[in-house]
């Protein structure tokens, strides 16, 4: 999406502080000292403090005298967000239809910075250790998803995204390193999807497909995610590609 340059007097520094203190809570730090948030955001303490200390009167955050919590209140934020997004409206039926005939879980996600954020799912098994819903996020560059949306950004732009690297290595079997990333997406461009094996997750594997607008342009991805140990990486091609291709074809005319 194209974005308008702003005037620096016209940004709100105390919403764009209290928006970095909110976004410094993740999966892996659910819970936060001031001294913490103000590390992770890379605001002063004083700054950190007063933002946790606002969220907590405001109901976003809970406060033990030590640590802070997000309250469920600060979903209100990423749900107004995706109850006006058209594209989880649009493409949840097919999802539905793809999931009960593959019986298998499927997802739709978005690309946000270096990170996949799922909008849509259709899921008929656990099969990460972590619960999955619109709203989760996970690395792009060592998901089916992430590693398909990235291909669709110039090269300098998914280098820029990747960074010097080394990458966090979730897995025995992640990619690591930028450049042979880079390479897996050259791969991901010539052949039209991606397959992961175990390299989020041990014991997952997953193929995905961009989605495309009418007009060619890549605005999400589109996958199946199975256990390891049920299907193997050429099961996932020969037994689900088929099915993906025909949902990006159906979705294509829909999306903008």
């Amino acid at each position: 999406m194209r974005r308008e340059m702003v005037a620096a007097r016209d940004v709100m520094g105390g919403l764009a502080k209290g928006l970095a203190v909110i976004e410094s809570f993740t999966a892996e730090r659910p819970r936060q000292s001031i001294a913490e948030v103000s590390a992770t955001s890379g605001l002063d303490r004083a700054t950190a403090r007063r933002c946790l200390l606002t969220l907590a009167e405001l109901g976003y955050a809970d406060y033990d005298g030590k640590f802070f919590t997000l309250t469920p209140r600060v979903l209100r934020l990423g749900t107004a967000c995706l109850a006006t997004m058209p594209l989880p409206r649009l493409v949840q039926p097919t999802l539905d239809r793809l999931s009960e005939t593959l019986n298998e879980s499927v997802s739709v996600s978005i690309l946000d910075g270096a990170e996949i954020v799922y909008v849509a799912r259709a899921a008929r098994q656990r099969v990460m250790s972590i619960g999955l819903s619109p709203g989760s996020r996970l690395p792009a560059y060592c998901t089916s998803m992430g590693r398909v949306l990235l291909a669709s950004l110039a090269e300098a732009e998914a280098r820029a995204v990747l960074g010097a690297g080394p990458l966090p290595a979730r897995t025995a079997l992640t990619l690591t390193v930028p450049t042979q990333i880079m390479a897996r997406l050259e791969l991901v461009r010539s052949r039209g999807f991606e397959v992961i094996d175990q390299e989020v997750e041990i014991g997952l594997r997953s193929i995905a497909v961009p989605l495309m607008n009418a007009r060619g342009r890549v605005v999400a991805a589109l996958n199946v995610g199975v256990a390891a140990v049920q299907k193997s990486v050429e099961d996932l091609q020969v037994q689900f590609l088929p099915a993906l291709l025909q949902a990006q074809a159906m979705l294509r005319p829909m999306l903008t």
